[in-house]
């Protein structure tokens, strides 16, 4: 039993030689302890949280399978809360379960499920997919986020994989949160945009396409020092591209100059955050620049 976590179905135990007498035996005498309708937990009462989550899928029926909230704990997405578990069935079924939310699938093709720790479980794309309906948009980037850095699906195997989905609730607001993290201005749209937020700023225009330190930059402030780079992905960045920016940041730093990063994102959805970081970063090195050109020059030195 330790594949099922420790539970049991009625089914399995008939399909076994089991008897329903012998069943009910054991039942009596502590060595099965009923969990829900036709599971039993074998040997002691306690479960696992994954046994649990085993026990209301063995409970649910053949093709049953954990989903939404649930299936995000189990993909590690989602933190676990404590609610009645998530499980979908096939339509025309609908068991009625205490404790078991049980959705109704009109399908469930072989692609939409998977097995993690040996429980039935709903895909990580068709999970996010059921997530996108029941929370916040900034909670449903965060499930994207892990399902990434777990290697469980990268934003464009997932973007891919909503085209194949048409018609299924929550793959327009899955859509939707994902390409505001991962879709890329072209450059001309993505200067025109920086700088109508540079001059609701208050700055002067930057110079564009430069190299400096050996890198071309996209906008810089000589006068203030300050650099402003654009990353066009959010969520899927390879450790050779995270290096490569993290060499260039330092490089700069280490010149005198203060590297700043936006996202293309963050330039087309929330320029308002943009203009009060470029105003309150500039304010302040040009602080820093009026201080240092006030300084005697032995102390400037």
């Amino acid at each position: 039993m330790e594949r099922q976590h420790g539970v049991v179905a009625r089914w399995q135990l008939l399909e076994i030689g089991f008897s329903a007498n012998a069943i009910n035996h054991r039942v009596a005498n502590g060595r099965l302890h009923p969990v829900c309708r036709g599971v039993y937990a074998v040997g002691r009462p306690n479960l696992t949280r994954k046994g649990r989550w085993m026990a209301a899928v063995l409970s649910c029926g053949p093709g049953a399978v954990l989903s939404h909230e649930s299936a995000a704990a189990l993909w590690e997405i989602r933190p676990f809360r404590r609610r009645p578990t998530d499980v979908s069935v096939p339509a025309p079924s609908l068991p009625r379960r205490p404790g078991i939310a049980v959705h109704r699938r009109k399908t469930l093709a072989a692609d939409d499920v998977c097995t993690r720790d040996n429980i039935a479980v709903t895909s990580p794309l068709l999970t996010l997919v059921d997530l996108a309906t029941r929370i916040r948009t900034a909670q449903l980037e965060a499930a994207i986020n892990e399902a990434d850095k777990r290697d469980l699906i990268d934003p464009e195997e997932l973007r891919s994989g909503l085209d194949g989905m048409p018609g299924r609730r929550g793959v327009r607001l899955l859509k939707r949160a994902l390409d505001r993290r991962t879709f890329r201005l072209t450059d001309s749209e993505l200067e025109r945009r920086f700088l109508s937020i540079v001059r609701s700023a208050g700055l002067p225009m930057p110079d564009t396409g430069r190299v400096v330190n050996g890198f071309k930059v996209d906008f810089l402030w000589p006068n203030l020092e300050l650099v402003v780079e654009t990353d066009g992905l959010r969520y899927h960045r390879t450790p050779a591209q995270q290096a490569r920016d993290r060499t260039r940041d330092q490089t700069h730093t280490m010149s005198g100059l203060t590297p700043l990063r936006f996202t293309h994102a963050q330039i087309r959805y929330e320029p308002r955050c943009v203009e009060r970081t470029l105003r309150a970063v500039a304010r302040r090195l040009a602080e820093d620049v009026g201080v240092r050109s006030r300084r005697p020059r032995h102390l400037a030195e």
